[in-house]
């Protein structure tokens, strides 16, 4: 079923909502209880556990961290970008840090090196040991209410392509929240999915629904699915931002989707496209232009600021 055809109302236990598609044996719908799209049915979180904690970047993504050590220089654009928002919102004396699914560690390492007393928590064994070997903090497990409570309070915390792999984001945002003081942020950036960019790649003859990938993706969210769920836990939104669309790519013929060395390829250009405005000196400018994105709800991916009361 192609993404036009939500015409069927699923019912799943506490969710119902349009199916949107259908892939690998499960069925996406828009939940109309949850207020973003999901698969059904969602996995029992147990059915995750081992595979996030001891194979996914072996077996899933076995280039990740090399890559991630070789993009670190590009990397450091949006998470410097994403600091500084942070430094703006709060005042000079609150900088501890916490990111959740901390992945290799590069963005607290940033963080550290601007002054920010910072941990993470990260499931993988290997990114783990990675981020540790950067002299990090590193709690090795899973975020959600029973491990957050030993973690301690924090005055801004990051949640970086999190959101799409857990089977209640809800839950875990809440977690997240209660460890904040007044005032601390939330951050969290997930894929920009069902993007009018995704749709038109899709008619044009890209890969179908590329992006739609159970059981690893269980959630999909917008700029605005995202944002809602962020004020519907009590959050006011301060920022909005985005990242290159790679799929503009796929819009002028280069089907990354079907030659992973293509998808490298066009990732290098666009690692350009971002290193020549700074090279320039016109960091601001490419911030306002991912600003300008994300307000017409384009972009690869969705980034919201939630402010705690």
């Amino acid at each position: 079923m192609g993404i036009a055809a939500a015409e069927t109302v699923i019912a799943w236990q506490s969710h119902e909502g349009l199916r949107i598609t259908r892939k690998n044996g499960f069925d996406i719908i828009d939940c109309a209880m949850c207020g973003f799209k999901h698969v059904v049915p969602l996995p029992e979180p147990a059915e995750l556990e081992r595979e996030y904690r001891e194979s996914y970047y072996r077996d899933e993504k076995p280039t990740f961290l090399s890559h991630a050590g070789e993009d670190q220089a590009w990397a450091e654009l949006s998470q410097s970008d994403r600091l500084e928002s942070f430094e703006k919102l709060l005042p000079p004396n609150r900088r501890r840090l916490l990111d959740i699914g901390s992945g290799p560690g590069f963005f607290l390492k940033t963080a550290q090196a601007r002054g920010w007393t910072t941990m993470g928590i990260e499931p993988s064994e290997q990114a783990a040991a990675h981020a540790r070997s950067l002299g990090l903090e590193i709690v090795q497990g899973f975020f959600g209410a029973d491990t957050a409570s030993s973690l301690g309070r924090f005055d801004a915390i990051n949640l970086n392509n999190v959101l799409e792999h857990v089977p209640n984001p809800t839950a875990l945002l809440i977690a997240a929240r209660d460890l904040l003081d007044d005032g601390g942020i939330l951050c969290v950036n997930v894929p920009n999915d069902f993007s009018p960019f995704q749709i038109a790649a899709n008619a044009g003859g890209a890969t179908p629904e590329w992006w739609v990938a159970p059981p690893h993706h269980l959630n999909y969210f917008d700029f605005d699915s995202l944002s809602g769920l962020l004020e519907r836990l009590g959050l006011w939104i301060a920022e909005r931002s985005t990242s290159f669309p790679m799929e503009a790519f796929l819009l002028m013929g280069e089907n990354y989707t079907a030659d992973s060395d293509l998808g490298r390829a066009c990732h290098n250009k666009r690692k350009k496209f971002d290193l020549a405005w700074e090279a320039a000196g016109l960091r601001e400018a490419r911030r306002a232009f991912y600003r300008a994105l994300a307000s017409a709800g384009m972009g690869r991916e969705a980034m919201a600021i939630g402010i705690k009361p």
